[in-house]
C-alpha cells in the first residue's frame, strides 16, 4: 500500500468503544443541525457507529489503498492520504458500509430525493496527511444543492469549512468554523455547502493514529 515508513497503523486502546457490538444508532437522536447561511447545512451526529473498531481494522486490512500523485504547479507531488473509491455498481468492502448507506438514504430521502450510491474512502496515516481546502464540486453539485454525509473512524481529526468567498462568516467576525470528528461520528454537509463554502482536514503537528473517513454520495457528485 505504501504506506509511509514503518507506521503503526492499529487503533488504539483509547478509541475501543465501550458498547459490545458494532451497531448503528438512531440517526435522529443527538443530531444537531447547524445552518451556515448561504443556503448551506451541517449535520452533527456524534457516535453514530457504536463498537466501530472492527469496522476500522476491517476497511485498513482490505481496501486496495492507492496512493496518488498530482500536478502542482512546476511538480508532481504525493497526494497527503491513500484514497479508494466505490462506484454505484461496486460492492463495499464491508456490510456495514452498506448497512450505513442504506440507513442515511432512508433517513434523508425526505430532503435529498434520492439515495446515496457511492462510497469514496480516505485513510489518513496520521497529522501530517490533509486534504486541502475545497468544495466537491465535480458534477451535479457545481450547480445543484446536494448531500455528502461522512462516517469517521480513528482517531480524532478536525474538520473544518469556511465560505467560498473567502469572506467571513455571516453574523460573526470568525473565518472558519472547525468540527472534530471522533471515532464513530457522522457529520453531513448539504444544502449548498459544496458551492458556496469549502471543506479541509488541516494537518496537525500533534501525535495521532490513523483516520478512515467514508463519503456517501448521490450519483453524478465527486
Amino acid at each position: 500500500m505504501g504506506y509511509r515508513g514503518a507506521m503503526d497503523l492499529s487503533l488504539q486502546g483509547s478509541l475501543l468503544d465501550l458498547t459490545d457490538a458494532m451497531t448503528l444508532r438512531d440517526v435522529r437522536t443527538g443530531l444537531t443541525r447547524h445552518h451556515l447561511g448561504h443556503g448551506a447545512w451541517v449535520d452533527v451526529r456524534p457516535g453514530w457507529l457504536a463498537a466501530g473498531d472492527e469496522l476500522f481494522t476491517a476497511l485498513l486490512r482490505d481496501v486496495p489503498w492507492h496512493a496518488e500523485r498530482r500536478q502542482m504547479y512546476d511538480s508532481v507531488v504525493d497526494v497527503p492520504r491513500l484514497t479508494k473509491f466505490y462506484g454505484a455498481d461496486e460492492p463495499l468492502p464491508h456490510p456495514m458500509l452498506v448497512e450505513a448507506r442504506e440507513a442515511l438514504s432512508r433517513h434523508y430521502a425526505p430532503e435529498l430525493g434520492e439515495p446515496f450510491v457511492t462510497a469514496g474512502l480516505c485513510l489518513y496515516r496520521d497529522g501530517r496527511d490533509s486534504v486541502a481546502w475545497h468544495g466537491d464540486r465535480i458534477g451535479r453539485s457545481r450547480d445543484s444543492d446536494t448531500m455528502i454525509a461522512i462516517l469517521s473512524l480513528g482517531s480524532a481529526r478536525t474538520l473544518a469549512l469556511r465560505p467560498r468567498d473567502g469572506g467571513a462568516i455571516p453574523g460573526s467576525t470568525t473565518k472558519s468554523l472547525r468540527y472534530p470528528l471522533g471515532h464513530g461520528d457522522l457529520v453531513v454537509m448539504g444544502g449548498s455547502c459544496q458551492r458556496t463554502w469549502d471543506h479541509a482536514v488541516p494537518k496537525s503537528s500533534e501525535p495521532m493514529g490513523p483516520r478512515i473517513s467514508v463519503q456517501f454520495r448521490v450519483a453524478g457528485v465527486r
